[in-house]
């Protein structure tokens, strides 16, 4: 039978993976709102240089939200 502090380990766990599953539909939203936003300016002859260095920033953290998300499953053992 767990014992309280690996149960309360395994709640705080759930926790981290709820926020990670959070990030990364927040960060998919980011990225299509920003990919739309390049289109929109390439439609319109903007330069695209600092909308694409921020689109590759959040490619970036995606895949570390991913990555995080993915270890905290490792260790619930899912």
């Amino acid at each position: 039978m767990p014992n309280h502090s690996t149960i309360a380990h395994r709640e705080m766990q759930l926790r981290h993976l709820e926020q990670a599953e959070r990030h990364i539909a927040q960060g998919e939203r980011h990225i299509a709102e920003q990919e739309g936003l390049i289109e929109h300016l390439a439609n319109h002859g903007h330069d695209l240089a600092e909308a694409k260095k921020l689109l590759d920033n959040f490619y970036s953290c995606q895949v570390l939200h991913v990555q995080h998300r993915d270890r905290i499953r490792r260790e619930l053992g899912e």
